[in-house]
């Protein structure tokens, strides 16, 4: 996703959601959702009957965002959405929000957690637990997240037939320069925020960016490794992967405001608006690759969808996924089974969890 773009129009997505399924009797949760994909994907759950839950951080923003997803589901007769509070900053506030949600969903289960929430090009900063705030944000809160709701998820899938964990990566999984190895290093999963090759400037340039990277390719990674353990364990529970191609949400405006992203800056907004709405879709053709994942009979676990640009497993950062038709994407090399080791392993450190399937 990028902030910059103007007036782009839908191609995928009204032909996605007309085809989808009602989602009447589920219970859908999705992180990062006042703008954006987020809120798009929430909006059509609901529309499509299911019981949204809401998880974003404590704001003026999430409050009105819930507001408008009320009326969204008393418009079309679904249940009240929830409204959970879950900072993925902070280990502490994610086994909060976890705690909520197997109290309240007791009783129903979870049938699909989108784990959607990102931040891009965020300076070299450490949370208040110690790691690096894209990699926490990104993918680690969303690991400790899942392992949390695998019982509300397994409840779900004992009822319905399946349940789903939808993971949300980029374009940017894959990057360009001499800056970018490319293959997921230990260090940034582990407690080094602030000691991770500092600030950078330039857009989609530098060490902002190396971490960015780091935190998409993982995504693909947790849904690869955890496919496999959910596989072995005969669960009904599927994990997909999505990516939005370069979509016209919130993300790079906060990557301007984080400051990973000066030489936009200096750029009249005219002129930034007319050079990225060549390059980018709409949001809602953003979102085409989270909702089929989440809501498609014909989904399968381990997939990856979106954008297709060269069909994926390039080895390369691919320009032409940043819009165009949608399908499934060859599977990511640089997700193989040594990067997959030491995710796993890195991650359970970090949160302190032994995630058994």
């Amino acid at each position: 996703n990028c902030g910059c773009c103007g007036g782009s129009k839908n191609q995928h997505f009204e032909g996605l959601v007309a085809h989808l399924p009602s989602m009447e009797g589920k219970v859908v949760a999705v992180t990062g959702c006042t703008s954006g994909t987020g809120r798009i994907f929430a909006r059509v759950c609901a529309r499509k009957g299911a019981k949204v839950v809401m998880l974003n951080r404590s704001s003026q923003r999430a409050d009105e965002a819930y507001t408008y997803l009320q009326q969204v589901a008393k418009s079309a007769g679904a249940p009240e959405p929830l409204n959970v509070d879950c900072d993925l900053m902070s280990f502490k506030s994610v086994r909060a929000a976890a705690e909520k949600l197997n109290s309240d969903l007791s009783s129903s289960g979870l049938d699909v957690l989108c784990n959607n929430a990102g931040i891009m090009g965020f300076g070299d900063k450490a949370t208040q637990d110690g790691c690096d705030i894209q990699m926490q944000t990104n993918h680690l809160s969303h690991f400790l997240l899942t392992y949390l709701c695998m019982p509300l998820l397994e409840k779900a899938a004992a009822a319905h037939g399946e349940a789903r964990i939808v993971n949300h990566t980029s374009a940017a999984r894959v990057m360009d320069g001499a800056e970018f190895g490319n293959k997921l290093e230990e260090k940034y999963f582990l407690k080094n925020g602030g000691n991770l090759g500092g600030d950078s400037s330039t857009f989609f340039k530098g060490a902002n960016f190396v971490r960015y990277q780091q935190s998409k390719l993982a995504n693909v990674v947790f849904t690869y490794a955890l496919d496999q353990r959910l596989r072995k364990a005969g669960s009904k529970v599927k994990v997909l992967v999505a990516h939005p191609g370069v979509a016209q949400t919130q993300l790079g405006q906060g990557t301007m405001n984080a400051g990973g992203a000066a030489d936009m800056e200096k750029v009249p907004k005219w002129m930034r608006e007319m050079i990225m709405s060549m390059l980018c879709q709409s949001e809602e053709d953003g979102t085409v690759g989270i909702l089929r994942n989440a809501c498609s009979p014909e989904a399968n676990s381990g997939e990856f969808y979106g954008p297709l640009g060269q069909g994926g497993a390039t080895g390369k950062h691919d320009t032409s996924e940043y819009k165009g038709p949608v399908g499934l994407l060859k599977k990511e090399p640089l997700a193989d089974e040594a990067a997959q080791s030491l995710l796993w392993t890195a991650s359970e450190t970090v949160t302190g969890i032994k995630f058994n399937v």
